[in-house]
């Protein structure tokens, strides 16, 4: 019995099983789909839906660099046990390095991106996901690059090499060497883990979170009951520190707490006698922005002992 591309998407859909693993249910079952349903739960593969729906804040980020381009991934899980896991540490630094030969940040052109070991980065995950046990999700991407010069990757508390929670890149635009480079992005990838910018300038933060500190800045000034012309300008100096503490080139560097970062990349360039522009970074923390289940684990075991 023949079956169709619509088959093996019905049949994606009915199970959660990955697209290779849906054709080769359907050659089993000589196109049956019922008989295929069968097949992919005797091999644990369709239990994949049922688990999508559990939230993923643990896992993995991973960082790749080739020479002038370097890329972050995010891979999650639901416990931080399942980031020990080799098969998944594999899974994470595999699908990393794949990202890197994509133009642009898309995670949904990731997931159907040549895995290494055969089939695309979505059906390894979702057989994954059936072998480990746990929900996994390709949660996000970020890739940077420079025209010359490097890109320089530091992983924050390393889980394995490259793999970690905190993943960090820094572009460096220049001619100097890498025997110069390096080390200052090093030092540079170390402050932006420590004190977790939100933007590279003043210029490229969040307008909504300016609104939001302006708002609270507002609040505190009216509270003090001091003239209108006194609270627009005690508003206006909260907003311009709040851009200087959050802004990576205006960030005092961690090093020596007194300079700004972009004075520590001109002096380097200065000293290298060639320019140094730090042009983009990536600072990716694990779980970032997920909001967590809060679970009684007493009250599970005993829900599933059927203790009242």
């Amino acid at each position: 019995m023949a079956y169709t591309a619509a088959d093996v998407k019905n049949l994606r859909e009915r199970t959660g099983a990955g697209m290779m693993d849906c054709k080769k249910a359907l050659d089993e079952s000589a196109g049956d789909i019922e008989a295929a349903v069968d097949a992919l739960r005797a091999k644990g593969l369709a239990a994949v839906a049922k688990k999508s729906s559990r939230t993923a804040a643990e896992g993995l980020v991973g960082v790749a660099v080739s020479g002038t381009r370097g890329v972050a991934v995010e891979v999650n899980s639901e416990t931080d046990f399942v980031a020990k896991n080799e098969q998944f540490q594999d899974f994470v630094r595999k699908t990393t390095e794949a990202a890197l030969g994509l133009g642009a940040d898309d995670v949904e052109a990731l997931k159907a991106a040549a895995y290494p070991d055969g089939g695309t980065v979505v059906d390894k995950l979702t057989n994954n996901v059936a072998t480990i046990g746990e929900n996994q999700q390709v949660r996000r991407m970020k890739t940077v690059s420079v025209s010359s010069g490097l890109v320089v990757p530091y992983m924050h508390n390393a889980a394995a090499p490259r793999l970690g929670k905190i993943g960090v890149l820094v572009a460096l635009e220049s001619e100097a060497g890498a025997d110069v480079l390096e080390p200052l992005g090093k030092q540079i990838a170390m402050h932006i883990a420590a004190a977790f910018p939100q933007a590279l300038n003043a210029d490229d933060l969040d307008p909504e979170m300016i609104a939001r500190e302006r708002k609270i800045a507002a609040e505190k000034a009216a509270e003090s009951g001091k003239p209108a012309e006194v609270q627009a300008k005690m508003v206006d100096g909260a907003i311009a520190k709040f851009a200087k503490d959050n802004a990576l080139l205006s960030q005092l560097f961690v090093m020596d707490n007194k300079t700004p970062v972009s004075q520590v990349v001109e002096a380097a360039g200065k000293a290298a006698g060639a320019k140094i522009t730090l042009v983009d970074y990536v600072r990716f923390q694990l779980g970032e922005g997920i909001e967590k289940e809060a679970t009684d684990f007493a009250a599970e075991v005993a829900a599933a002992a059927g203790i009242k």
